[in-house]
């Protein structure tokens, strides 16, 4: 997702600014115009400015010494000069102080829009890089951000494409995936890293204190409230607010809340002076969002307002691969709170980790750790330091198609003999009914007992 380009254009001819500016705001761009290179310097002191289009020959400030002043303030901005046809080699030379390219006069538009092009998309590229670059750094995050599967890799290069953007983001996992590290990778690879990152988990708020957490309240607003409080959004502005469990808020607050994305606008409760505000929003939630918009749980209005990016976390039993990683930065971290000398797992405990389930995804996998780090009394953590429950298949393991281990006969084997049996204990152990629910005939049911070896447990039935 491209986020929107900015460019300034400086030219001390009427006619060039008003002909170049309705061109390319005909063509989505956001346009800044300046007669003199004094004014374009204050508009990029002032302003988000990409791009910056700059006529050579100028009174006071020239093209070149534009050039120098805004390269000095910001180096990413890309100048293009434009010039009369007989001081080219001064556009070179500029060429070769940091201008991006030149274009000689009377300007040709199509040429002129091939170059912004250009421009943007090794923008772009610069942008995605940089942050794809932080992003999987040994594929690690401070905070745990941690894979190796493509899933995850597929999860993180969206990530990278949509922080440096303004767009409304919507995560959608199970406890425990890790949305709140998504919503902070987010929030520092954009150019808001140096703003607020502000949090509030919907779930644990009253319906009562939600809108007064998110909005703020006026002096005696409601019976308690005795002073002026700052709503989260407020708390947010110029940065970003994670809303996590979205799904919670109540119907009468989504309201609110829909008017602060769409319009940028609050207003405290007992207030009636709107606030304008900045906020980049990251909302989180594990429920079905769809089935409660259609239920009508939740706006529909808002749903689209929130939904325009999603990004899907898998949960750890479909990544499998990250879990040896995970497994390593989780020791390291508790071996350093806990002051002990662990340098790693045992191939046999590691295997027992592989094949859990995972209920709890990565913060299960983390307390896991956590525990085996404390009770561990050797070097390596050993079978003897997970819970009990990780020594133990699940049944849901052996059928999960995400863990190839074990094989394909031992898994499609155990896969048919759970569901034979559940058949046989929906039909209370008669065979014939068992058959009927699985659409196959008695005598074939019979058949894939004896060979399954399930006769004597489907006669306990």
């Amino acid at each position: 997702m491209k986020m929107p380009f900015s460019v300034l254009i400086i030219d001390d001819e009427d006619a060039q600014l008003i002909s170049i500016k309705g061109f390319l705001k005909r063509r989505g761009f956001k346009v800044f115009t300046a007669t003199n290179g004094q004014a374009g310097y204050e508009i990029i002191k002032n302003n988000a400015v990409n791009i910056v289009l700059t006529d050579y020959r100028m009174p006071e400030w020239d093209g070149f010494t534009v050039l120098n002043n805004i390269k000095k303030l910001n180096p990413d901005i890309d100048i293009v000069i434009m010039t009369a046809y007989g001081s080219i080699e001064d556009a070179v030379e500029a060429m070769k102080s940091g201008a991006y390219d030149y274009l000689a006069k009377p300007i040709e538009l199509d040429e002129l829009l091939n170059i912004i092009n250009r421009i943007q998309e090794k923008q772009h590229l610069i942008v995605e890089n940089r942050v794809l670059k932080h992003l999987m750094q040994e594929k690690l995050l401070s905070d745990g951000i941690i894979f190796k599967s493509n899933m995850m890799e597929d999860v993180m290069n969206l990530v990278a494409r949509v922080a440096p953007s303004k767009t409304t983001i919507l995560v959608l996992g199970e406890s425990g995936t890790g949305k709140e590290l998504i919503a902070k990778a987010i929030h520092y690879s954009s150019p808001r890293r140096d703003r607020p990152f502000v949090v509030v988990n919907v779930a644990a708020l009253s319906e009562s204190l939600m809108e007064s957490e998110l909005f703020g309240h006026e002096r005696d607003a409601f019976t308690g409230a005795a002073q002026q409080k700052i709503g989260r959004f407020e708390q947010a502005n110029g940065g970003t607010l994670f809303i996590d469990e979205i799904g919670d808020i109540p119907l009468s607050v989504q309201v609110k809340l829909l008017r602060a994305i769409q319009f940028g606008q609050i207003e405290r409760v007992g207030g009636n002076k709107t606030i304008d505000i900045d906020v980049r929003i990251v909302a989180a939630t594990n429920q079905d969002i769809e089935k409660m918009v259609k239920n009508g749980q939740f706006r529909e209005d808002l749903y689209y307002r929130i939904n325009v990016v999603r990004i899907n976390l898998p949960p750890l039993y479909r990544r499998k691969t990250d879990i040896p990683l995970l497994a390593e930065r989780f020791i390291e971290k508790y071996a350093k709170e806990n002051n002990k000398n662990i340098k790693g797992i045992t191939p046999d405990a590691l295997d027992q980790l592989m094949k859990h389930d995972y209920r709890g995804n990565v913060r299960e996998l983390e307390n896991i750790i956590e525990r085996a780090v404390v009770l561990c009394r050797s070097e390596y953590i050993t079978l003897k330091d997970l819970p009990f429950d990780i020594q133990i298949v699940p049944e849901r393991e052996i059928l999960n198609p995400y863990n190839i281990n074990g094989g394909y006969e031992k898994k499609t084997k155990s896969f048919e003999s759970e569901l034979i049996l559940e058949a046989l204990r929906a039909a209370k152990g008669n065979k014939s009914a068992a058959a009927r629910l699985l659409k196959i005939s008695e005598r074939r049911l019979r058949s894939r007992l004896e060979k399954l070896g399930l006769k004597d447990k489907a006669n306990q039935l």
